[in-house]
């Protein structure tokens, strides 16, 4: 039976490689980076036994981890790795087709299936992840099966993967552990009352008694903290809560369905304005090795501003109807 831990220790291994590659290559920052991120994940499970045991050493030895990973990101710098050959690389597209997105589509089909068996016929599939989470074994069983399918439609060494993963790994940098790092900010600030402290602050500025008002305030609040916090799905609740909930379902009495679909899309204006969205934003930049960090962003703008007007417009005008 699959565990969770699994996974992170699957990670652990996968950093651990990066980090031997970096410091056989002499690059001793990004070795080091990997190799802290390495001993994090390969030790969670262990930090959390000890945890709940009243050890909390193990605990702060990871919070040394962590402040280690922010001294030595900014020294680390985005260079270009090698890769094959252009012309190499055109030929073997040209060869292969379409047949190079059957590894990568795996990907999304795999997790589905095993998030849809466990939730419609978990029977089915008990033997194989028990009363783990679903999405994650999904996502993991489905990204190694991607790479044994993309080993045997590109026929290359079995090491190739590992290899060109950590060449992906090294070009995108520290910027690889933001999506974690925002999906953990937005954790922490709902488990601290920050949607509290929003519906406190809100009630003061605005007119609650104003639908319009309201509407405003949820839309264009998830559009800021989702700026603030990389991600529409950490927003959400901290919004919903301070706003959404209180404001416009119990006293203006919005339909919550309709509200929390629209005030997500909403969020994702944010999205689409924020360099904290890394894997959105920053991300595909260092991919394509861009010289303005930030360009995808400008292209982003006139469709983020555009799209808020209409879901602003949409959230008045369906969430009461």
């Amino acid at each position: 039976m699959l565990r969770v831990e699994y996974a992170y220790w699957l990670l652990a291994a996968f950093f651990a490689l990066a980090a031997a590659i970096n410091l056989r290559q002499s690059r001793r920052t990004a070795g080091a980076f990997w190799s802290v991120l390495a001993v994090l994940f390969a030790g969670g499970d262990w930090a959390l036994a000890a945890g709940k045991a009243g050890n909390h050493l193990p605990a702060q030895i990871a919070g040394v981890g962590v402040l280690l990973l922010a001294v030595i990101a900014p020294q680390m710098k985005r260079e270009h790795l090698a890769e094959r050959d252009e012309a190499e690389r055109q030929a073997s597209a040209k060869r292969l087709g379409h047949r190079l997105f059957l590894p990568a589509l795996l990907i999304p089909l795999v997790t589905v299936l095993v998030v849809m068996l466990k939730t419609y016929a978990p029977a089915s599939i008990a033997w194989l992840i028990g009363d783990a989470s679903a999405t994650l074994i999904g996502l993991t069983l489905a990204c190694v099966l991607a790479g044994f399918a993309a080993i045997a439609v590109t026929r290359c060494p079995a090491a190739t993967p590992a290899i060109e993963g950590r060449r992906l790994l090294d070009t995108l940098g520290w910027a690889a552990l933001l999506p974690q790092l925002l999906a953990g900010l937005g954790g922490v600030f709902a488990a601290t009352g920050v949607g509290d402290e929003v519906a406190s602050l809100i009630s003061q500025v605005i007119p609650t008694d104003s639908r319009l008002a309201c509407v405003l305030a949820y839309g264009l609040g998830m559009v800021i903290f989702t700026m603030i916090m990389g991600n529409a799905f950490a927003a959400f609740p901290i919004m919903t809560a301070g706003i959404g909930l209180p404001l416009l379902v119990h006293q203006h009495g919005a339909h919550a369905a309709v509200l929390g679909a629209i005030g997500m899309l909403t969020g994702y204006c944010g999205t689409l304005l924020t360099p904290m969205a890394a894997n959105f934003n920053i991300v595909p930049a260092a991919l394509l090795e861009l010289d303005d960090p930030n360009g995808v962003i400008r292209a982003q703008i006139p469709t983020a501003l555009s799209l808020l007007l209409v879901n602003l417009f949409l959230m008045y005008w369906l969430a009461f109807r």
